[in-house]
C-alpha cells in the first residue's frame, strides 16, 4: 500500500510530495524551474538529513514559520 505526503504545494508546478512504498521513501519534487526530481531513501533519518541540507534554516530567517511548516511535514512522514 502506497501512502502519500503532501510536504508543500503552491500551485500545480510547485510542489513536494513524500510517497511511503513499503521500506522505501519516494520523494517527488516539481518546480516550474526544474521540472521533476525523484529522491528515494530507504530510512527517514535519511529523508530527514536531505530536507535539513535541502531546506537550510539559514535560508528562512525572515520566514521562519514557513521553515517549521515544511520540517513539520517532513517529520509526519
Amino acid at each position: 500500500m502506497i501512502k502519500k505526503h503532501q510536504i508543500y504545494k503552491k500551485d500545480k508546478w510547485n510542489m513536494m510530495t513524500v510517497e511511503v512504498q513499503g521500506r522505501y521513501l519516494v520523494l517527488r519534487e516539481i518546480s516550474d524551474q526544474w521540472g521533476e526530481e525523484t529522491h528515494t531513501f530507504m530510512s527517514r533519518p535519511a529523508l530527514m538529513q536531505w530536507a535539513e541540507n535541502r531546506f537550510p534554516k539559514e535560508n528562512y530567517t525572515d520566514n521562519e514559520e514557513e521553515w517549521i511548516e515544511i520540517m513539520k511535514a517532513f517529520k509526519e512522514v
